[in-house]
């Protein structure tokens, strides 16, 4: 008799056809169903532990998932979903979520009735297209102008632990972020940065022009204000230089070892006077400057900061607009930059430092406040949603009407374009429309609202008026124009939601064979 051939190593598992299919659209609906509760201004949150006790509390999707350390590999591309959307456009990630789940149960149903997974997936990406041009249709007639960018990030903000109360100040402050570093109807992410510090109320979160360093001065006698300052970053470390090979001296006198030691001090010294002379007031090291240079930089009156991050050295840079230098010789007033103000204040027990510039400053930083840990990091994780959005819609210059209003548009937009589909795939489209709707349902779900009856009103609504979304009420909701309430969406978020989650989908229902080794 022939014998078995064995290709793969001892232990591996093999799950092959319908069970492979449907071991990985479960694990895919049940990401989706993790985050569901969390969409929308009346989402709750996720209290999340990990092995060591370390507790986040959060409603924002990527970090639910992030921190849920999914290991399934077909959940994890739900959870790569979710990053992507974070990269990208920095919100929608719940939205992209809940929807490639919602159509891996619409596929399940699919494929119990045999209908092949590739013309689900050749109507998926039908769909996608008239979904992509309902999104299109539904975008906001007018300019996307100061006041458009503030109801965009307050609505991206509403429900993620800001307060209804401090919702619209914080808005104000991401918009003027966004808008004080813009060129070119461009923006460089990196220069909005967030600095966190707990020991008062959300409501005294400020925007500084400049930047923040968790940094005191490296000598205690150094001036903790300098206005009208002269920057100078440097990338080297402040002391005596040293050999490239080990070797020695012999002393054998007094004398002598005093007049090593006078060398050493009057090169440490140089290195102040060479700073000093050429104007500089502050300096941001990014290596070690030792404690004797330090005091001759105090001597000449130099405000310091000793073993900076990288990061955060280039973000000074950026904000004085100075070089960043590996050595202190030969230094022009060219590789210089200016600050209006430097200063040096205690944040509770902690020293920061203020870099401070002017208006056209190129690097901007929020002075996150909080009364807790929990607080400052959810507060700063809502306030990076909305630059996210913020800068989406000023980039992309489009913005649609939130609130669900925008999927019930797009479902209806794809029921419509399905009659125009042959074959099996016609059912993948119509499946893609009820998908989708799922998101205005959840919605209405979470603020308190009959799903059922809350999805029928809206189709109604929208069927009589063109635009229907699901509006939070006070501690209810009501169904109701999102522009008359301010709520809008930029497109962009809208456009990549639909556009990863049919990918993640997509791939996950093409996959009919999972090799797992020991």
């Amino acid at each position: 008799m022939q014998q078995p051939l064995y290709i793969l190593a001892e232990g591996s598992q093999r799950t092959r056809g319908g069970d492979a299919q449907t071991s990985n659209i479960a694990a895919g609906r049940a990401v989706a169903g993790a985050v569901r509760t969390t969409l929308g201004p009346r989402g709750m949150d996720k209290m999340l532990v990990d092995s060591s006790g370390n507790v986040v509390i959060t409603n924002d999707g990527a970090t639910i998932l992030t921190e849920m350390d999914i290991e399934h590999p077909a959940a994890q591309m739900l959870v790569e979903v979710a990053e992507s959307q974070e990269d990208e456009v920095g919100d929608g990630t719940t939205t992209a979520a809940v929807l490639a789940g919602e159509l891996l149960a619409r596929a399940e149903d699919l494929l119990e009735n045999d209908v092949h997974p590739t013309a689900i997936v050749e109507g998926y990406y039908e769909a996608l297209r008239l979904g992509l041009d309902a999104v299109a249709g539904m975008v906001a007639d007018g300019e996307v102008d100061e006041d458009v960018l503030l109801a965009v990030a307050e609505s991206a903000m509403t429900g993620k632990g800001t307060g209804d109360v401090t919702a619209d100040r914080l808005a104000e402050l991401v918009v003027d972020a966004v808008t004080q570093v813009a060129t070119d109807d461009r923006i460089d992410r990196d220069d909005i940065r967030t600095f966190t510090r707990t020991g008062a109320s959300a409501a005294a979160t400020e925007l500084v022009h400049g930047v923040l360093l968790e940094e005191g001065p490296a000598n205690d006698n150094m001036p903790r204000l300098v206005e009208d300052a002269s920057v100078a970053v440097l990338d080297t470390k402040l002391d005596v230089r040293t050999g490239e090979i080990d070797s020695e001296y012999t002393i054998t006198s007094v004398d002598q070892l005093d007049e090593a030691l006078s060398a050493e001090d009057a090169e440490r010294r140089s290195i102040a006077s060479a700073l000093a002379d050429a104007g500089v007031d502050v300096v941001v090291c990014s290596k070690k400057i030792e404690d004797r240079v330090a005091a001759h930089l105090a001597d000449e009156g130099i405000l310091a900061f000793s073993n900076v991050k990288s990061a955060e050295a280039r973000a000074f840079a950026r904000a004085t607009g100075a070089t960043r230098l590996g050595t202190v010789a030969d230094i022009e007033a060219s590789d210089l930059g200016t600050a209006h103000e430097v200063r040096v204040e205690k944040v509770g027990e902690d020293d920061v430092a203020f870099v401070e510039g002017d208006e056209g400053s190129r690097t901007v930083t929020l002075f996150v406040r909080g009364g807790t840990e929990h607080v400052v990091d959810e507060l700063e994780r809502a306030l990076e949603d909305a630059i996210g959005v913020v800068t989406a819609a000023y980039e992309d210059g489009a913005v649609v009407p939130g609130a669900g209003a925008t999927e019930i548009a797009i479902a209806d937009h794809v029921r419509s374009g399905a009659n125009a589909v042959t074959g099996r795939k016609q059912l993948a489209v119509e499946a893609f429309a009820d998908a989708v709707e799922t998101l205005p349902r959840t919605l209405a779900e979470n603020v308190g609202m009959d799903p059922i009856d809350a999805l029928v009103e809206l189709r109604a609504t929208f069927d009589r008026d063109g635009v229907a979304g699901v509006i939070a009420d006070g501690q209810s909701g009501r169904v109701g124009d999102p522009a008359e309430a301010n709520v809008y969406d930029p497109a962009a978020v809208k456009r990549e939601a639909l556009e990863s989650a049919t990918e993640a989908a997509t791939m996950i229902l093409r996959i009919d064979d999972v090799i797992a080794a020991n």
